[in-house]
């Protein structure tokens, strides 16, 4: 059974190391062998820096190392060229200064050991000397392999003066590229969002963004169809599990929490990452949240209140996907981009495609999720915990009473800042709640009669509920602040019973509750029960 590269991107070091390795060599001869200038966007943590570095294999000509991989016997020669790899998540950004410096560095520290002289001081200069030189040096033309592109952006998106001083920097030095051409074999681009072409490749105008390509789709992570072909051994390997005891539950359950992306709405892929996290810890956990956050899109969010309950199977074109830019940042394409929404469905359309984007499994459901409490309520993951763990013990138990309180003392602990005096603010922090304790929780429920704000269904019962929220004077007295509150509650109910939200569940031998909220503010929240049978 070959082992599990967990954090390897090197892939010289997984093939001579006997890892598992999902053969993407198809996908590289294609491009090699077609355009010259390409650019990929793709989620964190799925697969892109090993792409690169396979590339960069590639190019350097070792036929053997491929051995058993659909490139060795494809024809290829195997040519040696030499190649430029610059991972910019390693190159330090905190300002446009230290920016400079530190690709000045890089690049220098290359040119030195290839003998190369160093005859300037700026690292767009710099970086022509270094192309210019590996040529006239082998006698073959360069390949430029660019990872995380945008780090030196996204590390400040909540400082814009800086990000858009960083952006000027890495413009100028990708843009001597385009001047670069007659030196160049190959160039490619990676990162997590798609910052307008405008913005960051105004020179090169031929680049080939292959994002949305129906022939790259797999180019990065697991196909669902290869899925027992690299790994039938370490699901087998878990048959008989106490939790799991049948191969095909154990591969039903890997999908449920990893599978489902895709860019085109046919592939569907896993997370590689978290897969192979997965078979390593030999239980099932967020291990793509647990990785790290990205800040910005926590950031954004904070900036960007409102309500995150309605974000499935949204319809969007490529443009409107396409649509980040640093001066404003527009919440679907960057959940898009990061991982969060991806490709359900392509349908065609008179004028473009259009894309229905949905969450891919449970995994970034849940994660989502944490962010968003996390954005909405600045709670630390101890406070969090517990709070899931009491509204979960209160919720099976039958005890709404219980979990009101939870719910208030959670609501109570958001720094007053942070409030939002809406509905929806209210609705999208008990969902993501729901959420993250793992209940699937329907939001906006489309009735005959209406809809109903949301349902929560278990084995043995039925939640459905309304919100109201309701404006009240900071100085309300405590008669004024009942009157609010009874007339709220009584509006919750009479809408739930009016329109019969509950009536569907009439007969499924579940106890049925109905539950009224109203909120006058961050920890003034009352509820009203009713059962049904």
């Amino acid at each position: 059974m070959k082992k599990l590269p967990v954090g390897i991107q090197n892939f010289k070091e997984i093939i001579e190391g006997d890892y598992v390795y999902v053969d993407k060599t198809k996908f590289i001869y294609e491009m090699i062998n077609g355009a010259k200038y390409y650019f990929l966007s793709r989620p964190r943590r799925f697969g892109k820096s090993l792409l690169l570095d396979t590339i960069a294999e590639v190019f350097k000509g070792d036929r053997d190392l491929f051995k058993g991989l659909w490139i060795h016997d494809s024809g290829y020669d195997f040519e040696a060229h030499p190649v430029i790899h610059l991972d910019m998540s390693s190159i330090s950004n905190k300002t446009p200064e230290v920016l400079e410096t530190a690709l000045l560095d890089e690049i220098s520290i290359i040119m030195k050991s290839e003998g190369i002289e160093i005859a300037s001081n700026d690292p767009a200069s710099v970086f022509k000397s270094l192309i210019r030189g590996l040529n006239s040096k082998y006698d073959k033309r360069v390949v430029v392999l660019i990872d995380e592109y945008d780090k030196p952006i996204l590390d400040h998106l909540t400082d814009i003066p800086t990000a858009e001083a960083n952006r000027r920097v890495v413009r100028g030095f990708y843009g001597i590229l385009k001047s670069m051409d007659r030196h160049l074999r190959f160039t490619f681009f990676t990162g997590v969002t798609k910052f307008t072409k405008t913005s960051m490749f105004s020179e090169l105008n031929n680049l080939t963004d292959i994002t949305m390509i129906k022939d790259y789709a797999s180019i990065c992570g697991i196909p669902v169809e290869s899925l027992s072909e690299y790994f039938g051994e370490h699901i087998g390997s878990l048959v008989g599990n106490e939790w799991l005891a049948q191969y095909e539950d154990i591969q039903a359950e890997i999908l449920r929490w990893y599978d489902g992306y895709s860019w085109d709405g046919v592939a569907k892929l896993l997370n590689p990452f978290s897969l192979l996290s997965f078979f390593k810890r030999k239980e099932f956990y967020g291990f793509w949240y647990a990785s790290g956050s990205p800040r910005f899109l926590i950031d954004h969010i904070k900036r960007k209140q409102g309500s995150y309950t309605e974000i499935e199977d949204i319809e969007l074109t490529e443009a409107m996907l396409d649509a980040v830019d640093i001066d404003e940042i527009m919440i679907t394409p960057l959940l898009f981009q990061t991982g969060y929404l991806t490709v359900k469905e392509k349908q065609p359309s008179r004028y473009a495609p259009v894309y229905i984007v949905d969450m891919p499994n449970y995994e970034v459901r849940e994660a989502f999720n944490m962010h968003i409490l996390s954005a909405f309520a600045e709670s630390d993951l101890e406070q969090t915990g517990r709070v899931r763990m009491q509204i979960d013990r209160a919720l099976l138990a039958g005890d709404l009473q219980k979990m009101l309180e939870v719910l208030r003392g959670f609501l109570a602990s958001i720094p007053y800042e942070l409030h939002v005096p809406l509905e929806a603010y209210y609705h999208t922090i008990f969902y993501a709640l729901m959420t993250v304790l793992g209940f699937d929780m329907d939001v906006e429920v489309s009735m005959s009669t209406g809809r109903v704000d949301a349902v929560l269904e278990l084995e043995d019962k039925v939640y459905v509920m309304e919100f109201k929220y309701v404006s009240c004077p900071k100085d309300a007295a405590a008669e004024q602040k009942q009157a609010l509150f009874e007339k709220a509650l009584d509006e919750g109910m009479e809408q739930i019973n009016d329109r019969g939200y509950h009536k569907k569940y009439i007969g499924s031998g579940k106890e049925i509750t109905l539950a009224a909220f109203a909120f006058l503010g961050r920890d003034d929240i009352e509820m009203r029960v009713e059962s049904k049978r």
